[in-house]
């Protein structure tokens, strides 16, 4: 096996697709949640299955792992709490009376988003509902939460005396085209972000700069100022539903069902670069040593240079979608509908790509510190640096 991309494990333990992966804090495990109702944990040191949680009556949407507790949402209606050592159900949360497709742990609080078009707000030990936000008129796909002390000077809080006290907001994302921002202690609805004319599918929050950004089916991304509501801009380069956000360093990525990635410069709204090559949708996308990977509909995932936008590397063996995928030191992870999840070793273009890096750096200081002939010849040995690049960033098919 190379060292720049090659399969070092197919994981086939699951009787039905992955839904979703999820990576531990401290990045000693991975959990699958699956079609066959059942979610499974997954050592990073040795690759190994060492933990196979059942007991939901119907298949898993979503899950999420923290250091020593896993948590589960089903079609079910109900979310599971999991021992990661013990494999026991600790809890299981009820009350949803439809699909629940998203759950998100915070602090003490475990929050859900239902097809039922409620978000709920659960005590993580107590195995207690705290709050319901209702008000959307349709479904609730995609959540976020902040505490108002991130965004807010203490001036600016002129809330209720409980709601200053507890500062959690939730927000939310609803295929009924809006975004509602929520006080967690009382349930009112503190914002309804009004511009989308679709489904709003994903959420990225940026809480030091005040910003939320959504992406929708209208195929539009928009930012939005979380403390006024104020839309602050609209993304329209897209030609297909926004499927996936990533923000890195004020880079915003957008993977679309149009079969590209895009990046945006937040700050402008400039788009700098288009990842093109996928064959379907992207459905998923991570930003890794300034590389981007996705992973898409046509059962590929892809590495390309953050920068330039060359592709470096194609991943193929999965036979479906790649719903989900993680990164942990320079290993790829890639969760499939075809139910296999799959690891890869990137060290080889992780390695590349910092030699490259460190060349752009050093060409770049040469430049800035010469005279007006000397730039010329530095453009010379830039040119040279790109051809060696070229030569690297052939694309090797799996």
């Amino acid at each position: 096996m190379g060292n720049g991309g090659s399969a070092v494990k197919v994981c086939a333990d699951h009787q039905g697709g992955i839904n979703w992966l999820s990576l531990s804090p401290d990045g000693q495990r991975l959990l699958t949640g699956s079609e066959d109702g059942t979610a499974r944990l997954w050592s990073t040191a040795d690759s190994q299955c060492h933990g196979h949680f059942q007991g939901h009556e119907s298949y898993i949407t979503f899950c999420h792992l923290e250091n020593e507790a896993a948590f589960t949402c089903s079609a079910d209606h109900t979310i599971r709490k999991w021992d990661v050592v013990t494999g026991q159900c600790l809890a299981i949360y009820r009350g949803h009376t439809s699909i629940v497709n998203r759950i998100l742990v915070a602090k003490d609080y475990l929050f859900s988003g239902s097809y039922d078009r409620t978000a709920r707000c659960w005590s993580v030990d107590k195995e207690k509902q705290i709050q319901e936000f209702r008000g959307h008129r349709n479904c609730v796909l995609t959540l976020a939460h902040y505490s108002s002390k991130d965004v807010l000077e203490e001036e600016e809080e002129e809330e209720e005396e409980e709601e200053r006290v507890s500062r959690d907001l939730l927000v939310t994302g609803s295929t009924d085209c809006t975004v509602k921002v929520w006080w967690v202690s009382s349930g009112r609805c503190y914002q309804t972000l009004l511009g989308h004319t679709g489904a709003v599918l994903c959420l990225i929050l940026d809480a030091p700069n005040r910003e939320l950004f959504s992406g929708s089916t209208d195929y539009t991304i928009r930012t939005w100022n979380i403390v006024t509501g104020e839309q602050l801009k609209v993304f329209k380069e897209h030609q297909g539903s926004i499927i996936c956000l990533e923000l890195v360093n004020r880079h915003l990525y957008s993977g679309s069902a149009d079969r590209t990635v895009k990046c945006w410069l937040v700050d402008t709204g400039e788009r700098i670069q288009t990842y093109k090559a996928h064959k379907h949708s992207v459905s998923t996308l991570k930003y890794h040593a300034g590389i981007l990977f996705t992973g898409s509909g046509d059962a590929c995932a892809r590495a390309f240079n953050s920068r330039s936008g060359v592709l470096q590397k194609i991943f193929r063996g999965h036979k479906f979608i790649i719903n989900c995928i993680q990164i942990h030191n320079e290993l790829l992870y890639t969760a499939s509908h075809d139910g296999t999840l799959r690891i890869w070793d990137i060290r080889g273009i992780c390695k590349r790509n910092k030699r490259r890096w460190k060349k752009e750096r050093c060409a770049q200081g040469r430049s800035s510190q010469k005279g007006s002939l000397s730039r010329l010849f530095n453009n010379k040995v830039g040119c040279m640096v790109q051809q060696e690049n070229g030569e690297h960033e052939t694309v090797e098919l799996m």
